[in-house]
């Protein structure tokens, strides 16, 4: 289908000329415009700003600390509240549930990577580099995992609490490392972290800080690299200290009880032997005075009743025996009696 453009001027002509909108038009019309009741809008959007400024929400781990003209007047619980409008009351929303961290010694990178963090002053000194109880240096980086128990605390008492934080906390560490030696701050990092928790809570209630230490982890501590070796070393050499110690200890927990033991055996055999003598000692004098009663009693019966006994005991130990006349002069040689009798297989008399 063609245009007939002849036909569409005639009409346009008919029409008394009218032309369409152009764009200049548009944009003047559109700056002349006004509102009807213009005073009523405005009026209507302030109410509502202040209204939406009357209201506020708090979550479930936070709380708002509410100020009217600069000072605290109440601390309002999670939900819904409502407050006077702004520039009235003011709202600070407080984190009272989260755990939140602070890193010494070292920094994490996208929560994997980690490379040593220097002090926050901005000198070269790397705050886990501290001087233990045995004037050794020792590298202690560690993490402490912290909470907000007062939010009035955390946020009017303190003029940097972040700052206090880490500077006690690194005051904490450096007193708890200097009172040990290095081979205790390398070994028992859980005493040593429990010991900094407690200083460092004692001396953040104290501040009134408004904050709850919940836990301070160690990280691997270690001697600085440039003396590594040398304490490697060291360590060997104590380690073959302890060894010859506790072999020496070992003969000695062999030979000194064994000595002791002997001594005590010896001691209780002399006393054994003094405690014999003395009784036999006391028996025989006890029997020699029983003995010379009798015999005061009856002399003569009492002499040969010794003699006989004595003899009874002697004579059997005698063997073979040769009675012989004291009267006899000429007295010849005696046969070997006794030898004649084992020939013949009797028994000597």
């Amino acid at each position: 289908m063609s245009w007939d453009w002849e036909k569409l001027k005639e009409q346009q002509q008919g029409r008394g000329g009218v032309r369409p909108p152009q764009v200049d038009d548009l944009i003047n019309r559109f700056k002349n415009f006004k509102l009807p009741g213009g005073p009523l809008v405005i009026l209507g959007v302030a109410v509502v700003a202040l209204l939406s400024s009357m209201i506020y929400t708090v979550g479930l781990d936070e709380v708002g600390v509410v100020q009217r003209f600069g000072r605290y007047v109440r601390t309002s619980l999670p939900g819904l509240n409502f407050k006077l409008p702004a520039g009235v009351e003011k709202v600070t929303k407080v984190k009272v549930q989260q755990i939140h961290k602070e890193e010494f010694g070292f920094q994490s990178v996208d929560g994997v990577e980690r490379r040593p963090r220097l002090a926050g002053d901005g000198s070269e000194e790397d705050v886990s580099l501290m001087l233990t109880g045995d004037l050794n240096v020792a590298v202690v980086p560690w993490i402490v995992q912290y909470q907000i128990k007062d939010p009035y605390n955390w946020l009017f008492r303190v003029k940097d609490v972040r700052q206090l934080l880490k500077d006690m906390s690194e005051a904490a560490m450096r007193l708890v490392v200097g009172d040990r030696s290095i081979n205790e701050v390398i070994s028992k990092r859980g005493e040593i972290a429990a010991e900094a928790k407690r200083v460092l809570q004692v001396e953040l209630d104290n501040a009134e800080s408004g904050i709850h230490v919940v836990a301070i982890e160690m990280q691997k501590t270690n001697v600085p690299g440039p003396v590594q070796s040398s304490f490697n070393e060291v360590n060997q050499a104590t380690q073959e200290r302890e060894k010859m110690i506790y072999q020496a200890n070992e003969d000695y927990n062999k030979t000194i009880p064994s000595a002791r033991g002997e001594a005590e055996r010896t001691i209780k055999g002399a006393e054994g032997f003094a405690l014999d003598r003395v009784n036999r000692a006391k028996g025989d004098a006890a029997r020699f005075a029983a003995v010379y009663a009798e015999y005061a009693k009856a002399k003569d019966i009492t002499r040969r009743r010794m003699y006989l006994e004595t003899m009874r005991e002697i004579l059997p130990k005698l063997g073979d025996k040769f009675f012989v006349d004291a009267d006899q002069k000429n007295l010849l040689p005696l046969l070997n009696l006794a030898k004649q009798k084992s020939t013949a297989g009797g028994a000597p008399q």
